[in-house]
């Protein structure tokens, strides 16, 4: 008996080593395509009653292959801040990362950064992870409606400058 366990055993083993090496396979090292729609500068010139609201970003995509950059301007007629970062409210922030189109949704997966995009750890304003969804409203070949999953507003964008996704190695 105690031969057909260790039999039974070593297989069982075996089996599990294989399945375990064979099922893996290694990612290339280089980035992915994105959304070729996506592809490009996108500037949201204006939003809609701007001078009602009391806070409102406007937003500047580069979505080159699977990353993007995103410029984000602040205007706020309410001070969320210390005095020497409010900025007379207007204030700036910068993110980058990666982002994933699934149905109808844009997921953003990003860091805050610098306006040079590297790495913000401290400082004005927010740090850390920058995770935003959007849904797509629409899409044509200048213009590209979003609209934010966090508080339902819409972003019109325009395409300024179309970019071909020429994949970098990581």
């Amino acid at each position: 008996m105690t031969f057909f366990f260790k039999r039974t055993y070593f297989f069982a083993l075996v089996f599990s080593l294989s399945a375990f090496f064979f099922s893996c396979s290694r990612l290339p090292n280089v980035q992915g395509k994105g959304e070729a729609l996506l592809q490009g500068v996108w500037n949201q010139d204006s939003i809609a009653n701007s001078s009602k609201l009391l806070t409102y970003t406007q937003h500047r995509f580069k979505i080159s292959c699977d990353s993007f950059y995103v410029d984000l301007t602040t205007f706020s007629k309410v001070n969320y801040y210390s005095d020497s970062c409010f900025n007379k409210g207007v204030w700036k922030e910068y993110a980058k990362g990666t982002y994933v189109v699934k149905g109808d949704t844009l997921m953003l997966n990003g860091t805050f950064t610098k306006d040079n995009y590297k790495q913000k750890v401290s400082g004005c304003y927010r740090t850390g992870r920058y995770l935003t969804n959007f849904k797509i409203k629409s899409s044509g070949a200048n213009s590209l409606v979003l609209e934010s999953l966090n508080d339902q507003r819409e972003c019109a964008l325009v395409l300024k400058e179309k970019i071909t996704c020429v994949p970098k190695e990581l």
